[in-house]
């Protein structure tokens, strides 16, 4: 048994979170979601549970987590630096990544914790275009529980795609419940008419 593996025991024994998951295979890759993402404790409940299921990972990180003197352990523990002032290409970029590794799960989570304005379609866009499972990772403050649902394909058909994830998500209330945002993405909204005029 992996030391991860043997520390990510040890926490779920003696914490008072409870781990209900469902199982993923451990060989082949997929996007792992973590939601709602209310708070940085999330991080430490999601390497926790991909730590007990012996998963290879990796996850996207401010860059300004990778600097001195902490950059080396948060790439070791599968960091991603993401410089969100010029994300250009990184969809690409992280889809060659996949394709060019032996498999392993990238965690994702679309919900700011601050933000309020619903999920980025990042996630979304890197599993269809790497053809990647997604499992839907979740924290619920109100059961305390946590761990992995289900694991979807996503068809194209986006508003359909997240009334599924709307539906898992809808009774788990996130670390901190106050900040919780609806599973929706930008690209659901429709576009108004270019001959409507804006009544606000």
């Amino acid at each position: 048994m992996s030391l991860r593996r043997t520390a990510a025991r040890a926490f779920w024994r003696f914490s008072r979170w409870k781990l209900v998951t469902e199982r993923v295979p451990r060989d082949q890759a997929g996007i792992l979601i973590g939601a709602p993402h209310t708070s940085n404790w999330d991080f430490v409940l999601m390497l926790a549970i991909a730590g007990e299921a012996d998963l290879r990972f990796k996850w996207l990180g401010k860059h300004t987590l990778f600097k001195r003197p902490f950059g080396g352990l948060m790439r070791a523990l599968g960091g991603i630096p993401v410089d969100r002032r010029d994300p250009a290409g990184l969809v690409d970029e992280l889809t060659a990544r996949i394709a060019e590794a032996d498999g392993f799960y990238l965690v994702v989570t679309p919900e700011g914790t601050r933000s309020g304005s619903g999920w980025k379609s990042g996630f979304y866009r890197i599993a269809r275009a790497a053809d990647l499972p997604v499992t839907l990772g979740y924290v619920d403050r109100t059961t305390m529980t946590t761990g992995l649902g289900p694991t979807i394909r996503l068809t194209g058909d986006i508003p359909a795609d997240m009334d599924v994830v709307r539906a898992f998500y809808a009774d788990k209330a996130g670390f901190a419940p106050s900040r919780r945002t609806e599973p929706r993405l930008r690209e659901e909204v429709p576009v108004q008419d270019a001959g409507t005029s804006d009544p606000s």
